[in-house]
Parts: C-alpha cells; sequence; structure tokens
C-alpha cells in the first residue's frame, strides 16, 4: 500500500529562544510522532531527539509502538546517568503507527492526538488522548469543571512523562482504530492547543485542501493567538481518502492568498492569459 499523505511543521514560537519539539515522519513505514521535550534549554532537546530516535530505529521492526516508547523512557534515564542532557530531563510523545486499514495510537504527557472525520455538515473532530495531567486528574474526580480546565493555573502540569524520575515505571496509553474514508489524524504538542481551541481546529481541518494546508493553517493559527510555547503540527491523511483530480492537481499547487476560491481563480486568470498570449503567438 502507497505511503499515506501527510506533513509536519514545528516552530519555536514566539516567546521561546529554542525548540525542545520534535516530530518523526516515516510515511513509508506508516509512523509518524511528537515529542515535547521538557527540562531547559538543550536538555528538553536532547530528550526528545532521544524519542525520536528510539521510536524510529523500530519504524522497520516489529517492536510494538507502546514498547518502543517503553525503550525511549529507559534510553533518557540512562543518557542522563551518562552525562548527557541534565537530570529530571524528559519528554512527552504521542505517536500513530497505520499499518493497511488499521491505526493505533499511543501516548504519554500531554502531547495529543485528534481524529477529525468528514460529514455531510462539514466534519466532527474527536480527541483519541486522554492527557496526563492534574488537571485531567482534577476534571475525572469531578472536582472541576470542564470549561474551569483552560485556565487553570496547574493545566501544564503532567503526571508522567518520558524520563520521569517519580515513577518506578510509566504507563504508556494505547488506542487502536480503523480508518474511514475522509479521515485525518493531527499529532500536536501542547503549543497548539494551549493557543487554539477544538473548534478552530475543526474548522481549519475541514477547510484544508490538503495535510500541508492543514497544518500550514494550524500552525499559523497558533502563532496568531500568542505562540507562548513551542508548537509542532503533524497531519496524516486515511489511506482510504478520495480525492477528486481538482483537488489531487491543487496539492501541487502553492497556497497564495490562504483561501482556496480566491487561489482558483488567480491560477484560472493566469492560465486563461497564457492561452491567449499563446493563441496570439501561434496566430
Amino acid at each position: 500500500m502507497a505511503s499515506l499523505n501527510s506533513s509536519s511543521v514545528s516552530d519555536k514560537g514566539l516567546n521561546r529562544d529554542n525548540n525542545e519539539d520534535c516530530y518523526l515522519a516515516c510515511p513509508e513505514q506508516g509512523l509518524w510522532g511528537v515529542a515535547d521535550g521538557m527540562g531547559g534549554h538543550e536538555a528538553g532537546e536532547i530528550a526528545s531527539a532521544i524519542v525520536k530516535t528510539t521510536l524510529e530505529s523500530s519504524a522497520t521492526g516489529s517492536t510494538p509502538l507502546e514498547d518502543s516508547i517503553l525503550e525511549a523512557h529507559e534510553n533518557v534515564l540512562q543518557a542522563v546517568r551518562d552525562g548527557k542532557g541534565a537530570a529530571g530531563m524528559g519528554s512527552t510523545v504521542v505517536a500513530l503507527q497505520s499499518q493497511g486499514h488499521d491505526y493505533k495510537v499511543a501516548w504519554v504527557g500531554d502531547s495529543r492526538a485528534y481524529l477529525w472525520s468528514q460529514e455531510s455538515n462539514g466534519g466532527r473532530l474527536e480527541q483519541l488522548t486522554t492527557d496526563h495531567s492534574y488537571v485531567q486528574m482534577l476534571l475525572a474526580s469531578g472536582a472541576i469543571a470542564e470549561d474551569e480546565v483552560a485556565n487553570h493555573p496547574d493545566k501544564n502540569v503532567i503526571t508522567q512523562c518520558i524520563g520521569s524520575l517519580d515513577l518506578q515505571q510509566i504507563s504508556v496509553d494505547v488506542i487502536n482504530g480503523e480508518w474511514q474514508k475522509q479521515q485525518r489524524i493531527l499529532l500536536c504538542s501542547d503549543g497548539l492547543t494551549d493557543e487554539v481551541d477544538n473548534q478552530h481546529i475543526a474548522q481549519i481541518l475541514c477547510e484544508s485542501r490538503s495535510t500541508k494546508e492543514a497544518a500550514q493553517k494550524l500552525m499559523q493559527a497558533a502563532l496568531d493567538n500568542g505562540g507562548k510555547d513551542n508548537i509542532t503540527v503533524q497531519v496524516i491523511e486515511s489511506p482510504l481518502y478520495e480525492r477528486s483530480m481538482l483537488q489531487t492537481i491543487s496539492d501541487w499547487l502553492p497556497v497564495i492568498t490562504g483561501k482556496s476560491w480566491l487561489d482558483a481563480l488567480l491560477y484560472a486568470t493566469t492560465l486563461l492569459c497564457l492561452l491567449l498570449v499563446g493563441y496570439w503567438i501561434l496566430g
């Protein structure tokens, strides 16, 4: 089966001087991942890079995705023991493995995966992952309401991460699914979800003509809304995604205005001018 259409972008944001996020994109092997490093300058970058390298080394093997994440945890701890990075460095991770019409999402921390499905009335966005965070624990216990989550002072406190010294062993959560037509999966660090709400994310995924356009628009939305943290976005399209000839052609054309209809008008006008010039020269 051909590799899935996908697009990945990462940015340090507007308030940080370095990017501790890291992503893995191996469409030929059906593997993608986002790691959000923690531990300050260089240390967080090292932790997230170790996660990427560990997942990448298992891309062509038979190691289950969750086992690779557990291995990444041990590799980060070993790096600290070897004097690389800094004590206490760590990383979140969310990863997608696609095989045929089936997919698996595994995660540790508060980086997220969303499933977007096209429907007759536009589209539906479903959060596949559940944050390993203090606020999520409060929400699950009923201590706070859903509308208190976004502005809670401890919303960025996570309960486990790769490289954590507070737990004897981390627990990797896993969800399995089956691809349907006209679906996309979004993987992202909290630099996106802290700045862009689910409604806006769904709107962008619905309006974007390609994974590239969706990733770029999501990134720009996060930057426009403050970009306070590092931001990483990956958009992966279902292997069953049906594309019209016009969509396929448009994927090869650069986005000019950010509005599909206006870009189409510009390209149509340019094509018409070229045809008129050709007719005038040949005539």
